[in-house]
């Protein structure tokens, strides 16, 4: 049988050198593949046109380039756009790019399905297939960084992992994917420009603020009271808000780096009086910023947006204890590409 090719880009630069160097060639060529992998982003070996025919050909013989394709790609009438991103297994997932005056905004997913159960997220209902690689979750972000220099003439400015999948389950691959989009050698942006937002794993949120990360984070709250916390993120059973509030303590303390929370008010689950209280509460533990954001319909009756007058209570009371809070307006929604949207029910573009 036939031995598998291995994938090229799950090898460092220093393994890479140490090939060629095995192959008889010299160290630096390995440095010059890896260019083209990461800094160029070559989609295959015939790309490399500084390399010899011979040694692409030796390359094509040993590895693969499992590169993503943008299979269909929706425009919303707001200017958004949303791909269907196929894999090279040919399973999908949903990126988006979000533009305003100021900046474009990458959405990035990190699992085929999500590893968790929210009720009010249409990701949520996909089985879990598996976690992204890194050269997977970084081409979804070249793709957009070509798709905003084509459409709104400006780089990538931010990005938001905030798509399919629960990052702090792919936790090694994110980060990994992370550390190559920040690298010189690969798109060398800031970290301070990009957002890993996670449902709340306590242990992994302590992991990171271990690793001194230098990019934010944001915490999908929408509740600040255990029971009805449980009720629309079931998981919250296992991962209860004291054990978060701990780990956000610890983040804190140890990276200096204020907490968004996300949070949807619905009519009927966290609408009073009480749950204001309890966000006010939980708020002052850490300091952090709230970001109210509008529900995105996703055919599911139990979840309806609350009114005007309930999210002008929950403003006008944080604004009184002094905490910072804005409300997000969905982008997106005539194309399913909003927060929570994301399902993969996408269609071609002509």
């Amino acid at each position: 049988m036939k031995e598998k090719k291995r994938d090229i880009r799950a090898l460092t630069k220093q393994q890479l050198q140490e090939f060629f160097v095995a192959q008889g060639d010299k160290s630096f060529r390995g440095t010059q593949v890896y260019e083209w992998l990461w800094g160029k982003g070559a989609h295959s070996f015939e790309d490399m046109t500084n390399v010899s025919k011979e040694t692409r050909q030796m390359l094509d013989e040993n590895f693969v380039i499992n590169h993503i394709r943008v299979d269909q790609m929706q425009r919303s009438s707001d200017g958004t756009i949303k791909n269907a991103v196929k894999l090279h297994d040919n399973l999908t997932v949903e990126s988006v790019l979000i533009p305003t005056d100021k900046r474009t905004t990458a959405c990035v997913s990190s699992q085929v399905g999500c590893s968790l159960d929210c009720k009010f997220c249409a990701t949520a209902k996909l089985k879990r297939m598996r976690n992204l690689n890194p050269d997977e979750i970084y081409d979804q972000v070249v793709a957009i960084d070509n798709e905003s220099r084509l459409y709104f003439d400006k780089p990538l400015s931010n990005i938001v992992f905030m798509g399919m999948g629960e990052p702090l389950m792919n936790y090694k691959n994110v980060l990994k994917a992370i550390e190559m989009i920040t690298s010189p050698e690969g798109l060398g942006m800031s970290p301070k420009r990009i957002t890993v937002s996670t449902s709340g794993v306590p242990k992994m949120i302590k992991k990171m603020a271990d690793e001194e990360v230098k990019f934010k984070l944001a915490v999908s709250l929408h509740s600040a009271i255990d029971e009805v916390r449980t009720s629309i993120m079931p998981f919250n059973a296992t991962f209860p808000l004291n054990d978060l509030r701990e780990s956000l303590e610890y983040w804190y303390a140890k990276t200096g780096s204020r907490i968004t929370y996300e949070y949807v008010v619905w009519k009927g689950i966290n609408d009073r009086r009480k749950d204001v209280e309890a966000l006010v509460k939980f708020c002052k533990y850490v300091p952090c910023k709230v970001n109210l954001i509008e529900y995105n319909d996703i055919g599911d009756e139990t979840f309806m947006q609350a009114p005007s007058e309930t999210t002008d209570m929950y403003i006008n009371e944080l604004e009184r204890n002094r905490i910072s809070v804005t409300v997000r307006r969905s982008r997106g929604k005539d194309i399913d590409a909003a927060c929570g949207q994301l399902a993969n029910k996408s269609e071609a573009t002509p």
